[in-house]
């Protein structure tokens, strides 16, 4: 049993009340955490009062030492961080190792942001009453930054916000999700071992009481949320006036063209559908194929469907391990039923295997209607939707036809049909013979329509997590 209490001003704190943490493979509790409240996000707010002091007094030079440090930390501890992502995410051990080690990254690229956070001058003179003045413009930082995690990659998207923001020079309070806590604290644990002035840090489990009194707080400055669409429309309404960042969901689409590589696609298809269960907002939820390739790009999807391993996800051969809770399998379902019964059928999977109720079969499903939940709503789960397409500018629109806009990846060795869609998609991200779930940590990364606001990775994060200070000098006499 892991047993945390939170942070709170550089501070270890318990609480009468707790989170349980559940093990989603075996619905064990494995864990128990402090449960914050919103007293404790106002005392957080009042020492990130003067955390921020003390770490934007800091040098960048001395705020990367900090975050390098972190980084040096996190490496000697990544297979205890990759075991208690196991534990709380139910993501596969191999997948445990892979945020671990894309956390490193986000550390160190933060780490080198921090030296270069820079202004740049412009030609006051440039303007007929300008003459005898110089302009330049420096960035500052904004002070405290709530951040919101969720439950699906509770380290590495804790670190794109967290790291960013201490690299600026910011106080930085965190709510990850309640359901995975666990290496959100570790991650405390480590940035304080750095270095990090205490007060600079909190991070506090909790619900949507918490979450409130982060984000309305009148002396926070940045909110930055990653989630659903739905908290992210509430956070919106309720913040007041704040930059707002958030990374919200997505069904995205691959596209693979008549001339495009069907054994590459498939495989792109498969790691993008069924990684973490599906549970990625850049998962590949929907796949467009050409008509001509139609039939076969579904026969050898379905191969190598059925090749992946489904089980327990400490088991180094497993490829997919369950959802975060029961009531997701059963939602899936529903959601797979509904199109079922409006033409479309399932290729294989849909079902659950025995005596484990988290866990649900890698799954494909052709001709699906567009005016299902499957089709037009953020599946979250191990589930491909596969239908045919005629013309380019028809693929084009069934990409476009969704409220969500992230990343989106298209099989084609034409450059012309490429251009099509990186001109014509409505998306953040357009990776050409590349699936949509791929990410570096440092790219600018985050979509249109309902997929978000604002771009993360680091030094676009830095944008937000500063601002402008313009500065104008007069020479004359």
């Amino acid at each position: 049993m892991i047993e945390k209490p939170m942070l709170i001003g550089g501070e270890w704190k318990d609480s009468p009340q707790k989170i349980e943490v559940v093990y989603p493979y075996t619905g064990e509790v494995v864990g128990r955490v402090a449960q914050g409240t919103e007293e404790d996000v106002n005392r957080a707010i009042e020492a990130a009062k003067e955390g921020f002091n003390e770490v934007s007094s800091l040098t960048a030079y001395q705020r990367y030492e900090i975050l390098m440090k972190a980084a040096e930390l996190l490496k000697k501890r990544a297979e205890e961080f990759a075991k208690t992502l196991v534990l709380e995410v139910g993501k596969t051990i191999r997948e445990a190792r892979t945020e671990v080690a894309r956390a490193i990254q986000t550390l160190i690229f933060s780490a080198e942001e921090a030296k270069r956070i820079n202004g740049e001058t412009f030609p006051i003179d440039a303007h007929p009453n300008g003459a005898g003045k110089v302009g330049f413009y420096i960035r500052v930082p904004v002070g405290i930054v709530s951040a919101i995690t969720p439950f699906n990659f509770p380290l590495n998207l804790s670190m794109h916000k967290v790291a960013p923001a201490l690299a600026c020079g910011n106080a930085v309070i965190l709510k990850p999700s309640e359901r995975t806590p666990l290496t959100p604290l570790m991650l405390g644990e480590v940035l304080l071992e750095a270095g990090l002035p205490p007060k600079a840090l909190s991070i506090i489990p909790g619900y949507g009481d918490v979450g409130k009194a982060m984000t309305t707080h009148p002396d926070v400055r940045v909110v930055s949320f990653t989630g659903s669409k739905k908290v992210g429309e509430i956070i919106t309404r309720q913040v007041g006036i704040k930059k707002v960042v958030l990374e919200l969901g997505s069904n995205s689409a691959i596209v693979v063209h008549k001339d495009g590589n069907i054994d590459k696609a498939v495989e792109k298809a498969v790691l993008g559908g069924y990684a973490i269960a599906g549970q990625v907002c850049i998962s590949v939820q929907r796949v467009f194929v050409h008509e001509d390739i139609f039939e076969e790009f579904v026969e050898k999807l379905k191969e190598r469907v059925k090749s992946l391993k489904v089980g327990d996800p400490m088991d180094e051969s497993t490829d997919v391990g369950p959802l975060i809770s029961e009531g997701d399998v059963l939602r899936i379902r529903e959601w797979i039923d509904e199109a079922l019964q409006k033409g479309a059928r399932v290729e294989v999977g849909g079902t659950t295997p025995s005596g484990k109720t988290a866990l649900f079969e890698p799954t494909v499903v052709s001709l699906v209607p567009p005016e299902t939940k499957l089709f037009r709503e953020e599946a979250f789960a191990p589930v491909v939707v596969v239908d045919p397409y005629r013309e380019l500018e028809e693929a084009i629109n069934m990409v476009n036809d969704s409220e969500y806009g992230l990343q989106l990846g298209v099989f084609t060795n034409d450059i012309k049909v490429a251009w099509e869609f990186i001109r014509k998609a409505e998306v953040g991200g357009v990776l050409i013979n590349e699936g949509p779930t791929f990410r570096v940590d440092h790219q600018p990364y985050g979509g249109f329509k309902n997929s978000g606001i604002g771009r993360e990775g680091p030094k676009f994060a830095v944008e937000d997590y500063t601002e402008i200070k313009t500065v104008i000098l007069d020479l004359t006499s």
